[in-house]
Parts: structure tokens; sequence; C-alpha cells
């Protein structure tokens, strides 16, 4: 495995499964892959769990993490090209990045989308400039566009939690005082698409995820229709993709507290089990009596997200 982005990168789904059983099982099976190797994880953003899991991955493969944090524990980086470098940015991800790599075996990114430019971001213009400059495994840790660590520990929970073959999946989306990106509905819908599931997104109009991501998902705009019978729920706030006006795109178009996820959306469910990938804001995106309740993964999820790491970072090991 040379890049990790989308679902396609994994491969068969139920190998992949089977091997994060595995992965969960005996996490430290594998420590010979990652001696004398390192992994450099590379910070734009602030994260908790992808961090921590990140890390944890990393040690349980026996590889050296060296965690960078650009703008605190370097210089800020241009990140576009051609341009007069004559503002608060010191040194250029062309000479950074080639830097790093000769560090490391495997680097790992976290580059938020800017949220202003949508070409500039689902062109993925970081994260593309790793790939050509590193020529190492390149892993996202969340990009502008995709966060598919999260989407297969999200995929990994809802398989072992799952109590009927085939699940109904709701991604939904809820109110947020800030605009957000896409990536992890994006990513979220990517790997639903391809797993064994009945998936539904639902969202107020303008939301639309772009059909890249989106696929052939049924889009409800009804939320409490769209939650009827489902097995799993999974809230996430997003800003206005701009597929139909890339001048709306960055934009929030709706603040609508209807949509906060609480007992009332849950009692119309198959008596659904709550999913976030967290952080979260109470009382916004989900009632406490939600995500307090038994039928509440945002834990056990958040902890799957070392097995998705692992996974990811044994196979990049096997193919060096």
């Amino acid at each position: 495995m040379k890049s990790f982005f989308h679902v396609s990168d994994i491969g068969d789904l139920g190998a992949a499964l089977e091997e994060a059983r595995q992965v969960k099982e005996t996490p430290f099976a594998w420590k010979h892959l990652g001696e004398n190797r390192t992994i450099m994880l590379v910070f734009f953003n602030s994260s908790l769990r992808t961090r921590l899991s990140s890390q944890k991955a990393a040690l349980n493969l026996g590889m050296n993490p060296i965690v960078l944090n650009i703008g605190q524990d370097s210089w800020k980086l241009e990140t576009e090209m051609g341009v007069v470098m004559d503002g608060d940015k010191s040194e250029h991800l062309r000479e950074a990045i080639p830097v790093m790599a000769s560090y490391c075996d495997i680097i790992g990114v976290r580059s938020f989308a800017g949220l202003q430019d949508r070409n500039f971001d689902y062109n993925e213009t970081v994260l593309r400039q790793f790939l050509e400059y590193s020529g190492k495994p390149v892993i996202s840790l969340e990009s502008a566009t995709v966060h598919p660590c999260q989407a297969f520990a999200d995929l990994i929970t809802i398989d072992e939690y799952k109590e009927k073959k085939r699940p109904k999946v709701v991604l939904t989306w809820a109110p947020h005082p800030r605009a957000l990106p896409q990536a992890v509905p994006n990513s979220f819908a990517e790997w639903m698409n391809a797993a064994d599931v009945e998936f539904v997104i639902t969202h107020p109009r303008g939301y639309e995820l772009d059909p890249a991501f989106a696929g052939n998902a049924r889009v409800e705009y009804d939320q409490m229709k769209a939650l009827e019978g489902a097995d799993f729920v999974y809230a996430k706030n997003w800003s206005c993709p701009g597929v139909t006006d890339p001048a709306q795109y960055g934009r929030i178009l709706s603040k609508d507290m209807g949509w906060t996820v609480d007992a009332r959306h849950m009692a119309v469910t198959n008596d659904a089990f709550f999913m976030h990938c967290l952080p979260v804001r109470r009382n916004m995106i989900v009632s406490d009596e939600v995500i307090d309740s038994p039928r509440s993964l945002v834990i056990p999820e958040a902890a799957n997200r070392a097995v998705s790491a692992q996974v990811v970072m044994k196979r990049m090991l096997e193919s060096l």
C-alpha cells in the first residue's frame, strides 16, 4: 500500500475487517515489521484521537513515531506554488517535504480544508504535494476532502455491533456554530457505499455531498423519514459542499436545531446505535440523553481508531 486516501486503497473490505479483528486481538504480533522504521506524523491542524491513535498504532508495530506540529514545532509553511513569499511563511512545502521524507519511512498528514477555495481543497493540493515530493507512503490523517482512518474505524465498529447481516445506516447532518469541512461525511459515505449496508444520507437542501462520495446512497431531505427503522445513526455537521453553487462553498446555510439528534429522533429508529467521530458539541449535534445512553458507541468507535490506523500502517510496512 503506497497511499491511504480512499476505500479503494484498502482493497477487499471483508479481508480488511478480518485483519482488523486480528490486530485487535493481538496488537503486538507484528512488532518486527516496524523495527528500525520511523513514521512522521505531520499536523497542520489540532487533534486528539488522530494523534494518539496514530502514535499508539505505530508503537504497537515497533515503529518510532515523530510528531511535527506545523507552525509550532516548525516554520510556518507555504502551500501554494508560484507565490512571492513575503509574508509570515518562512519555508515552502517544496523543500520541507523532501527534508521530512529523508528522516522517515512513512508519512501521515493532517491538513484541513480552508473552506475558501473549493478547487484548492477538492484537488487535495497539500496532500498531493506530499505524494509528489516525498517518495514515501502517505496516509491521510484527515485532509481537505477525506478522513479514511475514521471511516475505516466506523466500519469496524458497525461490523462489531451490528445485530443483523445488512443493517440500515443513516448519516444525518446536524447543526453546528462553525463552518466545518466535509471530510468526515465524505469518507463515511464512500465507505458505507462500499460496505454491505443499506445507506441513507439526510440533510437540509443545499448540503448535498459531492457525487464522487455520495455515490448511489439514497438522499432523504426529511430527517425523521430517513431515520425510520435505522440500526445505526451517524450524526455529523458539514458546511455547504458547493456542488451546485461553488460560491456557497464552506458556508453555513442552516442552524436549524430541529436536526439535533435527540430522543424524539431515536424513537423512530430500530433501537439504533448512535455514532459520532468526536469531538462533539453536546445539545447541538446530539442531546445528552442520546450520547450518554447505553446505545452510544462514540467511545468504542474512538478506540477503533488505533485499530484502523494499525491495519493501514501494517500494510504499508509489509510493502516497503
